[in-house]
């Protein structure tokens, strides 16, 4: 029985130290597995961290040891691991609110002044520096150097004068923060008054003012129209009236130089009949009278009455007028006086 009892003390004496080798091997193992992992995951580490990426709308300053060491463009930039440190700087342009504020105008108004300023940090690399190490928090700085110019800007004008010289305000403005900020390495882009408002019972006493001189000036506008109107009537009548006067004048003359050709043709005329009267028909003035007036007759397609004896022989150049002799009546010729018959007598 005790035989059994040690032979079963040595199997098991020897079970257990064959468990313990084997464990003592697995944690060889691991140990030298963990041994190449360690450095492995410790440089990748690494180099993830010295890697920095700068983006086109940045700029960065690269430290080491606390100490400005190089300027880094866009891109990829490797630093040297728990030693330098990179400050990236936005260069784009940024816009920053001016703080609501009170400002007392010279004529005494109290006028709530808002205004926006926009800026960007220049790309150069001294102007880079100097926007981070010349000047602490410039946002911050740049609202507060507006708040002090504005007040200073409009407490030398009166409201009235406030309201309308937005433009003057503005380029003040931007002038002032320029030289303020001429060292920071910062340029101001262009600064705005966003609100300029006075109190509201000074505004309503604005817009009754307003509302008059509108109306005032509609009143004048209408009268100016009125007038005009009346002018244009009257310029009108009066160019009527020279139209008419022009027509009755060049009437007149037309029917003057119609009235003068007229005459002038009678006259022709008439000199004509005297020199035919001379030419043709000498000592015969009677015949010719007798001539014409048929002549007249036949035109007029007239019955003449001619004494008898007298009636003459015409050559005419239609046919159909050679009929018209028959329409000539001959009547006995008028008895002279006997004074007259006596007269020759003797």
């Amino acid at each position: 029985m005790v035989g059994f009892m040690i032979t079963s003390f040595k199997l098991s004496a020897l079970c257990i130290m064959g468990e313990q080798k084997g464990e003592k091997l697995k944690m060889v193992d691991i140990i030298q597995i963990m041994a190449i992992i360690i450095p492995i995951v410790v440089l990748v580490y690494v180099i993830i961290t010295s890697l920095r990426i700068v983006r086109p709308t940045e700029r960065g300053l690269v430290e080491r040891l606390g100490k400005y060491q190089r300027f880094v463009q866009p891109g990829i930039t490797l630093l040297v691991p728990f030693v330098d440190r990179i400050i990236k700087v936005n260069i784009t342009e940024r816009m920053t609110p001016v703080q609501r504020q009170d400002v007392i105008t010279r004529d005494k108004v109290f006028m709530a002044v808002d205004a926006v300023v926009f800026y960007k940090v220049k790309p150069e690399e001294n102007s880079v520096k100097a926007s981070q190490y010349f000047v602490n928090n410039y946002e911050s700085q740049i609202d507060t150097l507006s708040r002090t110019v504005l007040r200073d800007i409009i407490g030398g004008m009166d409201m009235a004068v406030a309201n309308t010289s937005r433009p003057i305000i503005n380029a003040k403005l931007k002038d002032a923060l320029d030289e303020q900020t001429r060292d920071w390495g910062i340029e101001i882009v262009r600064a705005e008054i966003k609100d300029l408002e006075p109190p509201r019972g000074l505004m309503s006493s604005m817009e009754s003012v307003l509302k008059a001189d509108n109306e005032r000036q509609a009143a004048e506008k209408t009268a100016i129209a009125q007038a005009t109107l009346a002018s244009g009537e009257k310029n009108a009548s009066i160019q009527r009236a020279e139209g008419m006067k022009q027509a009755s004048i060049l009437q007149a003359e037309g029917q003057k130089t119609a009235t003068i050709a007229i005459a002038e043709g009678d006259a022709e005329a008439t000199k004509l009949r005297n020199e035919a009267l001379t030419t043709y028909f000498k000592d015969s003035a009677i015949t010719f009278k007798q001539l014409e007036t048929i002549m007249t007759s036949l035109q007029n397609n007239t019955k003449i009455i001619v004494p008898e004896g007298k009636a003459i022989s015409l050559i005419l150049n239609e046919q159909e007028n050679l009929n018209k002799a028959s329409s000539i009546i001959p009547v006995p010729a008028p008895q002279q006086p006997q004074q007259t018959k006596s007269a020759n007598t003797k």
